[in-house]
Order: structure tokens, then C-alpha cells, then sequence
């Protein structure tokens, strides 16, 4: 069997998610989230994290704040991820820095973005919010996530994009549009290495 490392990165509402369990039942892959691996930091230290629209929730831009004062919080859940890259023949993983740091030429990288507003009405429809509440909260989780990341590694989230094979904005696509992209993709990248 073919290895297929599928790393998935981008903005809030670009629908990581979505495409990445797509990709991951598609494929028969195993499907990692970064956002997950941090919800269960969250959890250990005493926060109550919920599924659907936590990084959004007040609840959830508090615990941004204290990753930004303890830098550790992100670097290990880093680590933790590239191990799992790195011991696995086949994965997909979304994670806002791991493309960035995983260096192996054995993996696509996928960045997705998308216009903030358009992101915002998805933000507000998922969590059960209204757009204005959507937009702010996407502001103050993208400006401090860059932050940690700028801080930690040194590459801007969202405007260093040099380490993807791949870059799509979601703007203007269905869900089933940005999947059939990105799957006839990642088999030609995979196929023409095989």
C-alpha cells in the first residue's frame, strides 16, 4: 500500500474538519486533530471543553490566553502530533502549525483560507452564534494563535505559505467541492511519487 501522509492546516471556518474526515473515511485512513489534542490539555488543566464552538466560547479564548503565557501547552501537543506523523506509514492530521514544522517529503500539505466574513457566517452558523459575535472571536483566536506561533517558530499562520503543496480558498466552494479538489490532488501528488 501506498503511504499517504495528508497534513491539513488553516483559518477558522475553511472546513479543516469536514475535509479532513472526508479525506480520512475516503482514503481509510486514521484522522488526528490538533484542535482535539489541545481540548484535551484544556481539559486536564480544569476547563470545560465542549465540541462544537468551544475555541469560539469564552471558555475557550481563556485557555488561548493561557497557552500564550505557557508556550509549553502548544509546543507539546506539537511534539506529540510530529511523533504521530512520523511513526505513521499513513495519516491525516489537521493542525494550524504541524505542516510547518513536519519536514518529510513524504506528505501533502494543505493549506485552506477563505475570506473572514464568509468564514465568520460559517463560525455563526455551526456554533449557534450571531456573525458579529463570529467575527470577533475569530479575530482575538487568529491574532493570539499567531502570536504563539510566531513566538514558538518563527512563520505566520495564514500568510507563510511556502511550505504547502496546496492552497485552496473556501470562500466561493461547498464542502463537497474542496474535497474533490483536494482528494484529486493528493492522488496525483501520491501517485506521481509511487
Amino acid at each position: 500500500m501506498v503511504s499517504l501522509k495528508i497534513l491539513v492546516s488553516g483559518l477558522a471556518g475553511t472546513g479543516k474538519t469536514t475535509l479532513c474526515r472526508r479525506l480520512a473515511s475516503e482514503f481509510e485512513l486514521e484522522y488526528y486533530s490538533g484542535g482535539d489534542a489541545l481540548k484535551e490539555v484544556a481539559s486536564r488543566l480544569g476547563y470545560k471543553v465542549s465540541q462544537v464552538g468551544w475555541w469560539e466560547s469564552e471558555e475557550g479564548l481563556r485557555f488561548l490566553r493561557e497557552r500564550r503565557e505557557r508556550l509549553e501547552l502548544d509546543r507539546e501537543v506539537d511534539r506529540h502530533l510530529l511523533m504521530k506523523v512520523k511513526a505513521a506509514s499513513s495519516i491525516v492530521v489537521d493542525g494550524w502549525a504541524l505542516p510547518y514544522l513536519y519536514d518529510g517529503k513524504d506528505a501533502v500539505k494543505v493549506f485552506l483560507k477563505g475570506e473572514l466574513e464568509v468564514r465568520a457566517e460559517r463560525v455563526a452558523r455551526r456554533d449557534g452564534i450571531t456573525v458579529s459575535e463570529a467575527l470577533e472571536a475569530i479575530r482575538r483566536k487568529e491574532e493570539m494563535t499567531r502570536e504563539i506561533y510566531r513566538e514558538l517558530y518563527g512563520f505566520t499562520i495564514g500568510r507563510d505559505l511556502e511550505p504547502f503543496n496546496l492552497v485552496v480558498d473556501t470562500s466561493r466552494l461547498t464542502a463537497d467541492q474542496v474535497f474533490y479538489i483536494v482528494k484529486s490532488y493528493i492522488q496525483y501528488f501520491f501517485e506521481r511519487d509511487s
